[in-house]
């Protein structure tokens, strides 16, 4: 009984691990601000998050309705121009970065 416990504390401790990769990032949010939505936004990213507090940042992607804020903000944004692994980054940058957060991005 003991090693079935142990093999199966084991299993799931490997387990948080691959799926603890594969969440989305506020780093790799900034940089896809940086490079793909900086121009076609006109402003830095720190403004972009700053758009909302966390709470309505959240609210926004709860609702499904992330990419139609980007596309507010970003009026030269087009729907389809980020993946929905874009998005999912973007959001979690935006969200760090939120109004109320009180971080600064280094955009």
């Amino acid at each position: 009984m003991k090693r079935i416990a142990t093999l199966l504390f084991a299993a799931l401790l490997g387990a948080s691990f691959v799926s603890t990769a594969a969440f989305a990032s506020p780093e790799k949010g900034q940089k896809i601000y940086q490079n793909k939505l900086k121009k076609v936004c006109g402003f830095t990213g720190d403004k972009f998050a700053a758009k909302h507090t966390q709470d309505e940042w959240e609210e926004i992607k709860e609702s499904g309705k992330f990419e139609d804020e980007v596309q507010k903000i970003c009026p030269k944004y087009h729907k389809g121009y980020l993946s929905n692994k874009q998005l999912d980054n973007l959001f979690d940058f935006a969200y760090e970065y939120a109004s109320d957060s009180g971080n600064v991005p280094s955009c």
